[in-house]
C-alpha cells in the first residue's frame, strides 16, 4: 500500500475513530473536499487538493495530499461521472493543486490505527478505483495523463502508475518513489510493484533498487528506468503536458458533440437490518451472519432507441440496478464485516430482462450503452473480489438471465429449484443466457465466467452458447453445468438450510482463502496479480509485528525511534 511520508507530530496520538455511524460511498462534486474538476472541451483536469481536516476518521490529519478511503470515494465518484456525464472528455490530466507535492500516499496514522478489516477493504477499493482508470482508457477511450510536480510517494506514485503516461517536472526536487519497505516495513500494495514491472516494464534489478531507495528517483534516471515517460523543466512543463494531452486525446474514440447524462442521487432507506433501494433489497440476519440481496427485474420493455435511452438517463433499468447493487455491495463490505454469506435472489420476468440485454447488445456502438455494459463488467468484478461466500438461489419467479446470470456464475454455489413450490403460483425457475455472457463481461483473468467455470471443458462453453435466448429449466441447467445442484420441493428447504448453516460454521479466514483461490482459474494477468498475489502478501504483512506491532515500523515512524524487527524469514 502506498504510504504518506508525514511525521508523528502531524497527527493526534489517538487511534482513528469513525466520524459517522457508517461509511457512505455516495457523494457528488458539490460535496467534494479533496478533488477539483475542471473541464475544457475534450480535456478535463482532476486536481488533488486534500483537506487535511477532512479525514473519514478522527485521529489523523491528511497532510501533504495523503489520502484515506474518503479521498478515494470522491475519486471513484469523479471517474464515474467523467464516464457518464462527460462523454466529450477524451483525456483527463491528473495533477496536484498543492505546491511542491503531488501526493504523499496513504495516510500513515490512518493505517497504523485502523482495524485489519478496514485496511483490507481500503486497499481493495483503492485497487478497484485505479484498475477502473485503466479500464476507462482501454474500453471507454478516456485516456489519463499524470502531471507530477513535487513528491509522488508510495500511493501517490501508484496513482500515477494507473495513468497512460506520466510527465515529471525536471526541477531538481520532484521525485517518484515507493519507499514502503525501507520506511514502514510494508508493501506498495495498490499495484505499485506489479505496475512497475508488468506495465512500465522496469528491469528487475532497477525495480529492486527503486523500491528500496527512500528518497526516490528523479530527472533523467526516472525516464531511463521507465518510471515516467518524460521530464520537462519548469518553464516547459505546461507546454509538455498540453502536447501530451492533445496526443492522447487524438487516440480516443469518445463521441464528438455527445451530451452526457446526470448520475442522480440514489434513493435508499437504511434500517437496522435492511437496506432498500428501488430495485435492490438487502435483508441482514446478524445471528446467522448472512445477507440476502434480492434484485428486481425490469417493470417495462427496454427503450425504443438510443435517443429514448439517453432521455431516461440514470433511470434506465440496467444502469439503475447496477448503481444500486454496487452501493449495496460496498455497504456490506465496509459496514457489515461479520456478515459471512451473501445470498442473491431475483424477482421478475425473464423475457423482459433478456430484452434489456438484447437492447444493450444491439446498441453496443453507442457510447452510453457501452458505458452501461462496462459498468456491469466492473461491478461483477467487484462481486468476484468480495470476501464473502457468494450463493445464488434460483427460485420460481426469478429472472437470473443474461447479465443477472453472471451473478450465479460469480457465486461459489448456485442452487436451482426444480418444478413448482407447493401453494406457489409463480412460474417455474428458469435460466437463460444472452450474448453478453460470452465476451463483454470478463473477469480479472480476462476470461468470461463461463470460460473460467469450464476451464478444462471448452466444449461445455459451446454447449451453453448454443442455448442463447432459450429458457433452461433446472434439470437442463444442472446437466449443462450452469448450476451446482437442482432441488425439488421435497429437498429444497432442508438442503439449502444445511448448506448455509455449514458455511457460517467454518472459519471466515479459511473461507476467504479458499474462495479467493478457487474463483480465478486460468491465466494470471496484471489485475489478478494485484488483487491476488500482491494483496495477499500485503494483508499478511499488515498483521505482522514488524509492521503493526508495538515496535513495528508503522507504529514508530516519525517518532525518532527505529522499528524493532523479528529477523526470522518465514
Amino acid at each position: 500500500m502506498g504510504i504518506a511520508l508525514i511525521s508523528e507530530t502531524d497527527a493526534q496520538a489517538l487511534a482513528p475513530r469513525p466520524r459517522a455511524s457508517f461509511i457512505d460511498f455516495q457523494t457528488e462534486p458539490s460535496r467534494y473536499r479533496h478533488w477539483k474538476l475542471r473541464f475544457e472541451g475534450e480535456r478535463a483536469e482532476l486536481a488533488m487538493d486534500v483537506d487535511e481536516n477532512g479525514g473519514l476518521f478522527e485521529g489523523y490529519l491528511l497532510k501533504l495530499n495523503s489520502y484515506d478511503l474518503g479521498v478515494d470515494i470522491e475519486l471513484a465518484d469523479a471517474l464515474q461521472r467523467l464516464r457518464f456525464e462527460h462523454p466529450e472528455v477524451r483525456v483527463v490530466v491528473l495533477k496536484s493543486a498543492k505546491e511542491k507535492v503531488f501526493c504523499a500516499g496513504a495516510n500513515i496514522r490512518m493505517l497504523a490505527g485502523a482495524t485489519h478489516a478496514h485496511k483490507v477493504n481500503f486497499c481493495k477499493f483503492t485497487n478497484e478505483t485505479r484498475n477502473g482508470m485503466e479500464d476507462s482508457s482501454r474500453f471507454s477511450g478516456q485516456k489519463f495523463l499524470c502531471a507530477i510536480k513535487g513528491t509522488a510517494a508510495g500511493g501517490g506514485y501508484e496513482l500515477a502508475l494507473a495513468c497512460d503516461e506520466i510527465i515529471l517536472a525536471d526541477d531538481g526536487s520532484s521525485t517518484v518513489s515507493l519507499p514502503e519497505i525501507p520506511l514502514l516495513a510494508v508493501l506498495p500494495g495498490t499495484g505499485g510493484l506489479t505496475r512497475v514491472t508488468d506495465k512500465r516494464k522496469t528491469r528487475r534489478d532497477r525495480a529492486d533498487a527503486f523500491c528500496t531507495i527512500e528518497e526516490g528517483v528523479k530527472g533523467k534516471r526516472a525516464v531511463e528506468w521507465r518510471l515516467v515517460d518524460a521530464i520537462a523543466t519548469t518553464s516547459k512543463f505546461d507546454a509538455a503536458v498540453n502536447a501530451a494531452a492533445a496526443r492522447l486525446a487524438a487516440t480516443s474514440d469518445r463521441p464528438v458533440g455527445a451530451a452526457g447524462i446526470a448520475l442522480t442521487p440514489l434513493m435508499r432507506e437504511i434500517g437496522e437490518t435492511s437496506l432498500t433501494y428501488a430495485l435492490v433489497r438487502v435483508d441482514i440476519d446478524n445471528a446467522a451472519r448472512r445477507a440476502t440481496i434480492t434484485l428486481q427485474g425490469p417493470a417495462s420493455a427496454p427503450p425504443a432507441d438510443v435517443a429514448a435511452l439517453h432521455a431516461m438517463g440514470a433511470d434506465f433499468y440496467s444502469l439503475r440496478l447496477a448503481r444500486e447493487l454496487d452501493d449495496a455491495i460496498l455497504h456490506l463490505r465496509a459496514n457489515a464485516p461479520e456478515i459471512g454469506v451473501i445470498v442473491f435472489k431475483s424477482e421478475g420476468d425473464p423475457a423482459r430482462a433478456l430484452a434489456h440485454d438484447a437492447f444493450l447488445g444491439d446498441n453496443a456502438g453507442h457510447w452510453l450503452a457501452r458505458e452501461i455494459v462496462n459498468y456491469w463488467k466492473r461491478l461483477l468484478k467487484r462481486i468476484d473480489m468480495t470476501s464473502r461466500s457468494l450463493v445464488t438461489m434460483i427460485e420460481p419467479g426469478s429472472c437470473f438471465v443474461g447479465i443477472l446470470a453472471e451473478i450465479a456464475f460469480a457465486s461459489d454455489r448456485a442452487f436451482m429449484f426444480s418444478g413448482r413450490m407447493k401453494g406457489d403460483d409463480r412460474p417455474e425457475a428458469t435460466l437463460a443466457l444472452s450474448a453478453l455472457n460470452f465476451g463483454p463481461l470478463p473477469m480479472s483473468n480476462d476470461l468470461t465466467r463461463l470460460q473460467t467455470r469450464f476451464i478444462g471443458e471448452p466444449e461445455s462453453v459451446e454447449k451453453a452458447r448454443a442455448t442463447i435466448g432459450s429458457s433452461i429449466d433446472a434439470s437442463d441447467a444442472e446437466t449443462l453445468g450452469l448450476v451446482f445442484e437442482s432441488l425439488d420441493d421435497v429437498d429444497w428447504a432442508d438442503e439449502t438450510r444445511i448448506f448455509l448453516e455449514e458455511r457460517s460454521s467454518f472459519s471466515p479466514d479459511g473461507l476467504t482463502g479458499l474462495e479467493a483461490n478457487l474463483r480465478f482459474a486460468g491465466p494470471e494477468t496484471m489485475e489478478t496479480k494485484i488483487f491476488g498475489r500482491l494483496t495477499a502478501w500485503q494483508n499478511w504483512i499488515f498483521q505482522r509485528p514488524n509492521a503493526v506491532g508495538p515496535e513495528g515500523a508503522l507504529k514508530r515512524y516519525g517518532s525518532g525511534v527505529k522499528a524493532g524487527f523479528n529477523r526470522e524469514r518465514v
